[in-house]
């Protein structure tokens, strides 16, 4: 290393965000995880060991993930390098690949590699991983905060393990700022602080399970704030949130946030509770989500899950399709709260979509039985000498436009694919059924 390199390195270190500067070194500094690093839980059981296997590590923004790939690092009697996925190709794969199988060979020792967003890698990158993975050359360990069952391939995932974790307590948000405001080596100790209750619970809101943002956060709220006559650098609500330009709601369009969000949205509709579908309505708003996104989740749910208990709700849904189309936003979000609140309320029946589904599981896995003769078209020349439509009953001749009749294959006469339920409309569709069945 130069000594311009030396410098800038030196430079880095002192002016790092206090989030790197307050790091944890080992295993006992790290806060949080304890389902994995607790008392003799398998992954600090395999880090004193020193016997790592390859591992994927997937969870959110700032819980640990690369400090406890650093950690690791610092316990290991292995070789450790480093790949961002974001920087790094194929080329520098097979380079450290390359570079692991010599230290194999000549001096018996392994190599562990951390992949940085290792849900950057395309296909063609994590197959190069494979082999030396496999054989046991390379001891992977990767960082992501997308779902690795989504964005890792299959062949590489069957040959590591999966840890997730997860967004840090409230009380482990709290432990940290406590470590920070005490310690004088890499913290802010050196400084007179007084932080009231407001402003820590602010810290802890806000951060959302995320100890880099909360680390940060306190520092520019400290640096920002002058001493007072007595000393001191007093930090109220409104300091600290002045310190923080905005609270962005955590949401990747391509990711979990963004499928997750919408399952809540949609269970909160089918669970019939309007103000959670308006909350996460809202979170995907907010996010600038795609309001025909959202708008097609809604027709769904209004056939999937109100059916015809109301059928207006497919008509409501649909209308608000169309009205998000022609007006856009931000008046559209008007339009999908209607709509979302209509589905909420709305009497619920899933009759429609089991019926289908248990109609197409019969099709797909049993024999497809024949069309009665007289249901068989006869809108062409010479039906007759094959017997098509022979004693077919035209149901509007007879009383109520209803006539007893076999509709169904001779192999699926007894099945029934639709039960409709006492809920709302459905209900009088029920008692109408019944009433025509009685009559036979």
């Amino acid at each position: 290393m130069d000594l311009f390199t030396m410098s800038m390195e030196d430079n880095l270190s002192k002016n790092a965000p206090l989030a790197d500067k307050m790091r944890p070194r080992t295993i006992e500094e790290f806060v949080g995880q304890k389902h994995l690093l607790g008392k003799d839980k398998f992954l600090n059981r395999s880090i004193k060991a020193d016997r790592i296997t390859s591992m994927i590590l997937y969870g959110p923004p700032g819980t640990g993930k690369t400090t406890l790939a650093m950690i690791i690092a610092n316990t290991t009697n292995m070789r450790f390098k480093k790949l961002s996925a974001v920087t790094s190709g194929v080329k520098d794969i097979r380079a450290i690949t390359h570079d692991a199988e010599e230290n194999l060979k000549l001096y018996n020792k392994r190599t562990i590699l951390f992949i940085d967003e290792i849900h950057r890698f395309n296909k063609s990158q994590q197959d190069a991983l494979l082999p030396f993975v496999e054989r046991g050359i390379l001891i992977l360990i990767g960082a992501t905060t997308e779902n690795p069952y989504f964005e890792v391939n299959k062949a590489l995932l069957s040959r590591v393990m999966v840890l997730t974790l997860e967004s840090l307590s409230r009380a482990d948000l709290l432990e940290l700022v406590n470590r920070a405001l005490k310690d004088k080596e890499r913290g802010l100790g050196d400084y007179n602080i007084e932080l009231d209750n407001d402003a820590i619970d602010y810290l802890l809101t806000i951060a959302e399970g995320d100890g880099r943002i909360i680390l940060n956060s306190l520092e520019i709220g400290v640096l920002s704030t002058e001493e007072n006559s007595e000393g001191i650098r007093d930090i109220d609500l409104d300091t600290m949130k002045e310190s923080i330009l905005v609270k962005t709601a955590k949401y990747d369009k391509g990711g979990d946030e963004h499928y997750d969000t919408a399952s809540a949205f949609i269970k909160s509709m089918r669970g019939s509770d309007p103000d959670a579908s308006l909350y996460w309505l809202a979170k995907m708003i907010n996010a600038g989500e795609d309001p025909k996104f959202i708008a097609r989740r809604i027709i769904i749910s209004a056939s999937e899950d109100v059916g015809n208990a109301d059928p207006h709700a497919l008509m409501v849904a649909n209308a608000a399709f169309d009205a998000v189309m022609n007006i856009g936003m931000p008046e559209g979000r008007i339009v999908l709260a209607q709509a979302a609140l209509y589905i909420a309320t709305a009497p619920k029946s899933n009759a429609s979509y089991k019926g289908i589904d248990k109609a197409l599981d019969d099709i797909r896995n049993d024999k497809i039985g024949e069309i009665p003769l007289h249901l068989k078209d006869t809108h062409y020349k010479g039906p007759s000498k094959l017997e098509h439509g022979k004693g077919y009953k035209y149901p509007h001749n007879y009383k109520k436009g209803f006539v007893d009749q076999e509709y169904l294959p001779e192999n699926k006469k007894l099945s029934k694919y639709y039960t409709p339920t006492e809920n709302g409309y459905e209900k009088r569709i029920k008692d109408r059924l019944n009433r025509l069945n009685d009559d036979l």
